[in-house]
C-alpha cells in the first residue's frame, strides 16, 4: 500500500513535514516571497540589489515596498507619494508579521479600489472581536487576547492606526499607519490579521510560543510549488484582465487635432 502512495507522488518526490499554525498573527515572519513573487507578478519593478534587501516599486512609480531584515528593528516600509487627492503616506511593519497578513495590505495595492467606503472595524467584528472604547482611543482585540487593533486620535492631533499581536513571552510585532494611509489599505489589513484560516510554516520555522496552536501536515514539493504558482498565475490573470480594460474603453470624444499640451494616445 505504502509502494502505491509512493508511486502517485512522482519519481524521487519525499513529503515534507509543515505545520498548520493558530492563531496566523503569532506563526512569524514567513517566506516574503509570498510578498514580493505576487507584486511582481501584477507588473511590479523589482528594484532590490543583490545580498541586499527588499525593494519593489509600483508600476505607476507612486507606491515603494521595502523588506530589510539586516538591520534593527527591521521590517517592512511602504511609502506612497502624494497623488491627486491622496496625501504622502507610509505604514510600518514588524519583521515578525506574518507574510500572509502583510500581503493583504501589499496585494490590495494592485486591485481596484471598492466602491463600498471602507470599514476597519467590519472583519474584525465579524471574528467576534472585541471593542474597548476610551476617551482617546477605540482598541478592538482578538477573542485570544494575542491581537489588536487601535485607533488613537488625540484633541489636536492627527488620528493614527497601530496594531499588532504579542504572546505570553513577549514575541511578537507591530504596524503602525500614518493618519493619511488610505483606509481600504487599512481595511485589507485587519481582515488579514483577523482570518481565522491557519497558515504554514515549514518544519524549524515554528515559533516557541505557548499560545500557538501547530497541526502536523505532511505536504509534497509539487504541492507547495502548485500552491505558490496558482497565486502567482490569479495575479497575473487579474493584471491581464485590467490593463485590455483600459486598452479597450472607447474614447467618449474625438478630437480631429491635438494640441501641443492635449493628451495622446499610451502606446
Amino acid at each position: 500500500m505504502k509502494n502505491k502512495q509512493w508511486q502517485g507522488w512522482g519519481a524521487g518526490e519525499q513529503a515534507q513535514q509543515h505545520y498548520l499554525i493558530e492563531p496566523r498573527s503569532l506563526a512569524g515572519g514567513g517566506d516574503v516571497r509570498h510578498v514580493s513573487e505576487f507584486l511582481r507578478a501584477s507588473g511590479w519593478r523589482d528594484k532590490s540589489k543583490t545580498g541586499g534587501p527588499l525593494a519593489m516599486e509600483s508600476p505607476d512609480r507612486t507606491v515603494r515596498i521595502a523588506y530589510d531584515p539586516y538591520v534593527l528593528p527591521g521590517g517592512w516600509t511602504i511609502h506612497g507619494a502624494a497623488s491627486g487627492h491622496q496625501d504622502e503616506w507610509w505604514a510600518v511593519l514588524g519583521r515578525q508579521t506574518p507574510v500572509e497578513i502583510v500581503a493583504g495590505l501589499t496585494d490590495a495595492l494592485t486591485q481596484p479600489r471598492s466602491a463600498h467606503a471602507p470599514n476597519v472595524w467590519a472583519p474584525l467584528q465579524d471574528q467576534n472581536w472585541s471593542d474597548h472604547p476610551h476617551p482617546d482611543h477605540v482598541t478592538a482585540t482578538s477573542p485570544d487576547g494575542n491581537a489588536w487593533v487601535q485607533y488613537h486620535q488625540s484633541p489636536g492631533s492627527e488620528s493614527s492606526w497601530w496594531a499588532g499581536a504579542k504572546d505570553g513571552q513577549g514575541n511578537g510585532w507591530t504596524a503602525q499607519f500614518a493618519p493619511s494611509t488610505p483606509m481600504h489599505l487599512v481595511q485589507a489589513f485587519s481582515t488579514a490579521l483577523a482570518s481565522p484560516e491557519p497558515v504554514m510554516r515549514p518544519l524549524g520555522r515554528v515559533p516557541q510560543s505557548t499560545q500557538i496552536r501547530t497541526t502536523s501536515v505532511s505536504v509534497l514539493p509539487s504541492q507547495l510549488s502548485a500552491w505558490q504558482q496558482a497565486r502567482i498565475t490569479a495575479a497575473r490573470a487579474a493584471t491581464w484582465a485590467r490593463n485590455t480594460t483600459r486598452g479597450s474603453r472607447p474614447r467618449t470624444t474625438a478630437r480631429p487635432h491635438a494640441t501641443a499640451d492635449g493628451a495622446r494616445t499610451r502606446r
